[in-house]
C-alpha cells in the first residue's frame, strides 16, 4: 500500500514536472521577435498603451510627451546615472543577474519580507515593451526569457539605447528627451551631471518622484548617484 502511494506521487511529480517544462516550452516559442529591434525603433510600448488605456477609463484627454533620440544625443553623464542607479553590472550580465536576484531573495528571507526588485535594465525593456506591472510570477517568467532574448540579438548600447527612450518618467512623460525638455528646458544631450542624478533616481517609481518638485528622498537617491558616477564610463556610441 505505502508503495502504491509512493509511485503515485512519484507519477504526479513527473506530470507536474512534465507541464511545467511544456508550459515554459510553450512561451518560448511564442515570446515576440526582438531581432528588428536591431534597426527599427518601437512605435509605442505595452506600458503606453496600458496608461492610455487608464486615461480613456477616467475620461482623461492627455497628449504623450515622447520624442525619440540615438544614443548619441543623450549625455554620457545620464547614461553613466541610470547605470548606477538601476544596473550596475548591466555589462556583467546576459540579461538576468543572477546574483542580485539571489542577494534579494537571502535579504527578504532574513526579513520576513517580500524579495526586492532585481530588475536589469534588459528586464525593464522586456516589460516596458510587452509586458505589464502583474507582479504574477508566470508574467515574471515570460520577462526573464525575452530578456534572454534581447541579450542574444541585440547589443548592449542598443539596449541602453531603448531603455532610455521608452522609460517612463512621469505622467505621460517617456524616455530621456521628453523628460529633459519638460522638467530642465533642454536637450537630453545637454543635461547636467546634478540633472542627470535627479533623473535617474525618479526612474524607481517616476509617478511619485517628480523631479519638477524633489522632496528629500528623491534628493538623497540624487546625492547617492552623484556619489557613484564617477567611477562609471558611458560607453561610446
Amino acid at each position: 500500500m505505502k508503495r502504491a502511494r509512493l509511485a503515485s506521487i512519484g507519477r504526479g511529480a513527473i506530470a507536474i514536472v512534465a507541464a511545467g517544462f511544456a508550459c515554459v516550452a510553450y512561451s518560448w516559442v511564442m515570446l515576440p521577435d526582438v531581432r528588428p529591434l536591431r534597426k527599427e525603433n518601437p512605435t509605442s510600448t505595452a506600458f503606453m498603451r496600458l496608461r492610455a488605456a487608464e486615461d480613456a477609463a477616467k475620461g482623461a484627454k492627455v497628449h504623450p510627451r515622447w520624442r525619440w533620440v540615438s544614443y548619441r544625443r543623450i549625455a554620457p553623464v545620464l547614461v553613466r546615472a541610470v547605470l548606477v542607479s538601476e544596473d550596475a553590472r548591466f555589462y556583467e550580465h546576459d540579461g538576468v543577474d543572477v546574483e542580485e536576484i539571489r542577494a534579494a531573495v537571502e535579504t527578504a528571507w532574513e526579513r520576513g519580507t517580500a524579495p526586492r526588485g532585481a530588475s536589469t535594465i534588459t528586464q525593464q525593456v522586456a516589460k516596458n515593451l510587452y509586458l505589464s506591472e502583474s507582479r504574477n510570477p508566470y508574467r515574471k517568467l515570460v520577462e526573464l526569457m525575452i530578456a534572454r532574448r534581447l541579450e542574444a540579438e541585440l547589443t548592449k548600447t542598443r539596449i541602453l539605447e531603448i531603455y532610455l527612450n521608452v522609460i517612463e518618467w512621469g505622467d505621460e512623460i517617456w524616455g530621456a528627451e521628453a523628460a529633459a525638455q519638460t522638467y530642465f528646458g533642454r536637450p537630453a544631450a545637454d543635461l547636467s551631471a546634478d540633472q542627470a542624478a535627479l533623473l535617474a533616481a525618479a526612474i524607481v517609481n517616476p509617478r511619485y518622484y517628480s523631479p519638477a518638485k524633489p522632496n528629500a528622498r528623491l534628493l538623497r537617491r540624487q546625492r547617492q548617484v552623484l556619489a557613484l558616477i564617477e567611477g562609471v564610463t558611458a560607453p561610446a556610441p
